[in-house]
């Protein structure tokens, strides 16, 4: 009996920052994602982690703000 083989389907995406097209495969939680929800977008692991250092600079200048979402109290709990 022959070991079954499985093949990886690989589902093709474009960086919204680069336009660059890349290759990852269709079973894995980031495709199921841009697959079932189309707000979400790909992005490229060289333009996440360029968006990730020019944070972090901005950051350390000290005129980054971030703001977060104010809660609700709910009175009833």
């Amino acid at each position: 009996m022959e070991p079954t083989r499985i093949e990886v389907i690989r589902m093709r995406v474009k960086c919204v920052l680069c336009d660059s097209i890349e290759k990852i495969d269709s079973n894995s939680l980031q495709a199921k994602r841009l697959r079932n929800r189309r707000i979400h977008m790909y992005i490229c692991q060289s333009c996440y982690d360029r968006v990730g250092e020019n944070t972090k600079k901005r950051h350390e200048t000290g005129n980054f703000n971030l703001y977060k979402e104010k809660k609700k109290e709910d009175s009833l709990i």
